[in-house]
C-alpha cells in the first residue's frame, strides 16, 4: 500500500485527481487556517527578548485587528440542484444528508488551532458536478494581506492537497480558492486562487458564483 501523499498545488501543477490517489470514498475535510493581526501580534510580544524587540511587539501590537475569514463551499449537482455550505445564514450543511457537506464551527478570530474546516462526504460523489471552495472576510481586516492563509484538503487516510493563497492584491476581500469538478469520470482538484475586491462589486458571494457561472440566487444573511 502506498504512503499518504503530499500535494501542493500550484500555478505552475494546478490541478490533481483523488483517483489518482485512491480518494473515491469517505470523507475529506478542507482546513482554512490563518495568522490573525493579533494573534501574531500576541506571540511576538511573548517571544521579543529587550528593549528593541519590545518596542517592535508595542508597534505590532497597537497596529493590529482582529479579522474573521469565512470559509464556504458552493455546490452544484448532477441533479440541477445548488446551495451553499457557509456560517453566514447558519448554512452549516450536513454529511449525511444533501447536501453531504458541512462546515465544523465559525472561527472568528484566527486563534482557533484547528482553524475551520468543512467535510465533504465522497461516498456521494455522483450526485456532485462542481464544489466551489471559497473563503472572504466578514468583518475585521479589510485585505487578506499578511494574513498567511493556507487551504489543506485532507482524506481519511491522511493525503493531502495544499493550496497557499498567495499572491494576493491590494484590498482583495474574497477567494475562490480551488474546484473540485467531474472530469472524464474522475473528481479533479483544481487551484484557483482567483481574488476578488470590493471594485467587482458588492455582495462578494454573488459575485463568485457569476464568475464561475453557477447560477445561484443569493438573499441578505446574518451570524
Amino acid at each position: 500500500m502506498t504512503p499518504p501523499a503530499t500535494v501542493n498545488l500550484t500555478k505552475t501543477a494546478p490541478t490533481v485527481s483523488l483517483d489518482k490517489y485512491g480518494v473515491t470514498s469517505g470523507m475529506i475535510k478542507v482546513n482554512l487556517n490563518w495568522t490573525s493581526p493579533q494573534a501574531a501580534a500576541r506571540q511576538a510580544a511573548g517571544e521579543s527578548r529587550g528593549l528593541f524587540g519590545r518596542i517592535r511587539a508595542s508597534l505590532r501590537s497597537a497596529a493590529a485587528s482582529s479579522v474573521d475569514l469565512d470559509l464556504g463551499c458552493m455546490i452544484r449537482c448532477t441533479d440541477g440542484s445548488k446551495t451553499v455550505v457557509q456560517a453566514l445564514g447558519n448554512a452549516f450543511g450536513a454529511v449525511d444528508r444533501f447536501p453531504y457537506a458541512a462546515l465544523d464551527a465559525d472561527d472568528r478570530t484566527g486563534a482557533r488551532d484547528t482553524g475551520e474546516n468543512l467535510v465533504i462526504n465522497l461516498d456521494h460523489r455522483a450526485e456532485f458536478q462542481k464544489l466551489l471552495l471559497f473563503v472572504y472576510i466578514y468583518e475585521g481586516s479589510g485585505a487578506f494581506r499578511g494574513l498567511d492563509a493556507v487551504v489543506t484538503l485532507s482524506s481519511d487516510r491522511g493525503d493531502r492537497f495544499r493550496v497557499v493563497l498567495d499572491e494576493c492584491p491590494p484590498q482583495a476581500h474574497a477567494c475562490a480558492i480551488a474546484l473540485i469538478k467531474r472530469q472524464k469520470g474522475e473528481l479533479v482538484i483544481g487551484r484557483e486562487v482567483r481574488w476578488f475586491t470590493p471594485a467587482d462589486g458588492p455582495g462578494v458571494q454573488d459575485v463568485i458564483s457569476r464568475a464561475y457561472r453557477l447560477g445561484m440566487k443569493w438573499t441578505p444573511g446574518r451570524k
